[in-house]
């Protein structure tokens, strides 16, 4: 099962992200301004497909300036990345599901 996801420059030219059908999922998508290896088009269009799957919600954090490797802006993008995981991850850890 599929609680969620984080995904930093999705190959979004080369992959559908249809593994995520079976279990719909709300993420983050962080992609760089200036990113010429994913094109910021091909991003908006993954994002228009995932979130049309009933209760997903996609947030994506554009970061101004960045490269596909966010040189000399990797601080910004794992600074947004934290953020979400405090805010998508529970205070206390669950039970597992298995022992």
């Amino acid at each position: 099962e599929i609680r969620g996801f984080i995904s930093v420059t999705p190959p979004a030219v080369t992959h559908d992200f249809t593994f995520l059908a079976p279990c719909p999922a709300s993420g983050l998508i962080v992609h760089g301004e200036d990113d010429t290896a994913v094109p910021p088009d091909s991003v908006h269009k993954l994002v228009e497909r995932l979130s049309i799957q009933k209760g997903v919600t996609i947030d994506v954090d554009v970061v101004p300036g960045a490269n596909h490797f966010f040189t000399d802006h990797l601080d910004q993008m794992v600074e947004r990345v934290s953020a979400y995981l405090d805010d998508a991850l529970p205070e206390e850890t669950p039970e597992p599901l298995f022992e």
